[in-house]
């Protein structure tokens, strides 16, 4: 049982990395593009205000780290990201997580930082683009 499990690692890593970069990615479209639709009317943030360049780490981070590519370098800025955002964003609202609404923020920075030194897994355009050609 633990050897079909190891040899699925690399596998579940992939798929885990997928789901958290498309959710990680909703962020920034709901930001930038308004959807999933914000409850505001208002229009999203100006493109380069901290806002603003926070979704567009979290659409082009998380389509990045979706397709496995560059993994390491784009999972250590989202990150990144995640940390400041839990900092500046959750941290003065509460000390507890579940009630300052930062406990997605911690699970993607914690989760992305463990992508820094795990790789994309045997599913990302990066295995494929480490792998010797043929020929």
């Amino acid at each position: 049982m633990t050897e079909t499990l190891t040899a699925w690692a690399p596998r579940v890593l992939s798929v885990a990395r997928i789901m958290a970069a498309l959710i990680f990615m909703a962020h920034g479209t709901q930001k930038l593009l308004n959807f999933p639709m914000r409850t505001s009317e208002g229009p999203g943030p100006e493109l380069l205000s901290m806002l603003g360049i926070a979704g567009i780490i979290e659409l082009i981070g998380g389509a990045l780290l979706a397709l496995g590519l560059f993994t390491r370098p784009v999972a250590f800025l989202c990150s990144g990201l995640m940390a400041a955002a839990y900092f500046i964003a959750h941290a003065p609202r509460s000390f507890f997580p579940t009630l300052n609404g930062g406990d997605a923020a911690i699970m993607f920075c914690f989760f992305f930082l463990y992508l820094v030194f795990a790789g994309g897994g045997s599913w990302s355009l990066d295995a494929m683009r480490s792998k010797p050609s043929a020929g």
